[in-house]
């Protein structure tokens, strides 16, 4: 193991760490006051973040000596389970429901979001898939479409529960890996405006996201409604300015900002660090996007299709999501309940995070030395 970890992308790993960290000393910071107050213990989230940390690496340390062929063998396993734990979620008794939304299997002291299980599982089957139809899928329509079976169902799925978000990410991520796995131009995008029908479709026939809608367009015409969270998000950030209010002197966390340690997590972060820290994160989460690309056309360019694709959906998965949770806490996307990978508080998010980063470490091992690999799996 050690011997894999020594030979792993030095960059990615530092990227990596660098973003745990600052998520881990703004974890702490935005949940001192909800702690203390709801468990009588400052730190209380701090402590189960910093936990969770230490799992996702200790599992993505694990994951990084298998071989990427095994996950290639059991792709279709994998997105049929977390299929499987979707139907799980929605049955009452089992699933846990949090403010209206039925996202959660409680597992002892824990609940797993299987939301994030899903986007990588989808990443993992699409990458499997264009392994094995490789240049087949400009011969025909159906070949793009045929992959995309079980991912709707899925996107269905997440739709009762409801979670909006996860599906545009998740359906976007597919997109986007057709499209870099040779899909025809045309068929990329007709499905692309069929995405775009379905979110407009999906924001008009639910009256609480048309209302989201319509506090993204001018949130101070009902500031303490449904604008409240985008007006006390912006708040932070102006009081943030040049460099920070400083380091746990944040005022929108004393309860003005509901979520502050999970959803807007990056408004705290902008109004105790000020530009300076916001725009680091922006380029932290800029340059791991470059290495996950990087790595993904180097696998390519080695002729190993499957590693390319995980690569290129990790990437467009992560890179997106932190872009979508950024752009909602400066008020240039409408409220989405997505968190900032590897840095909001969520356990399920963290340690999911945490395997996929080790895919790609795995995808670069296995590039840069062929002979870690197994031998091409053919179906």
């Amino acid at each position: 193991m050690s011997n894999h970890a020594m030979h792993s992308d030095r960059y990615l790993i530092l990227i990596v760490l660098a973003l745990l960290s600052l998520g881990l000393v703004m974890v702490g910071s935005a949940s001192i006051s909800i702690a203390a107050r709801h468990y009588d213990e400052p730190l209380h989230y701090f402590i189960r973040q910093l936990i969770f940390a230490v799992v996702g690496i200790a599992i993505g340390w694990g994951l990084l000596s298998i071989r990427l062929s095994f996950w290639q063998k059991n792709a279709p396993l994998l997105l049929t389970i977390g299929i499987g734990l979707l139907i799980m979620v929605l049955i009452p008794g089992i699933g846990r429901e949090v403010n209206g939304s039925r996202r959660w299997l409680p597992l002892g002291p824990v609940n797993v979001q299987v939301a994030e299980i899903i986007k990588l599982a989808a990443i993992i089957y699409i990458a499997d898939y264009l392994q094995r139809h490789k240049g087949q899928l400009k011969e025909s329509f159906f070949k793009i479409l045929a992959p995309l079976v079980l991912v709707a169902v899925a996107a269905g799925l997440l739709i009762v529960q409801p979670d909006l978000g996860s599906v545009v990410v998740i359906l976007s991520t597919v997109l986007a890996m057709l499209f870099l796995g040779g899909a025809r131009l045309d068929v990329f995008a007709a499905l692309t405006a069929l995405l775009a029908v379905g979110f407009t479709a999906a924001v008009y026939l639910a009256p609480y996201r048309m209302l989201r809608m319509q506090s993204f367009m001018d949130p101070w015409a009902d500031q303490f409604g449904s604008g409240f969270q985008l007006t006390q998000a912006l708040i932070a950030f102006g009081r943030g300015d040049w460099f920070g209010v400083g380091l746990g002197s944040s005022m929108q966390k004393l309860s003005y900002l509901p979520e502050a340690h999970t959803d807007f997590l990056y408004s705290i972060l902008a109004e105790e660090l000020g530009l300076m820290g916001a725009m680091s994160t922006i380029i932290l989460f800029t340059l791991f996007i470059w290495r996950a690309l990087s790595i993904g056309r180097a696998a390519e360019l080695s002729g190993q299709v499957f590693g390319a694709q995980v690569a290129y959906g990790i990437g467009i998965w992560l890179g997106m999501q932190a872009c979508v949770n950024m752009g909602v806490n400066m008020g240039a996307l409408p409220t989405k309940g997505l968190t900032l990978p590897l840095m909001s508080y969520g356990g399920s998010s963290l340690v999911i995070a945490c395997v996929a980063i080790a895919l790609l470490l795995r995808v670069d091992l296995e590039t840069r030395y062929p002979e870690k690999s197994a031998a091409r799996i053919k179906r």
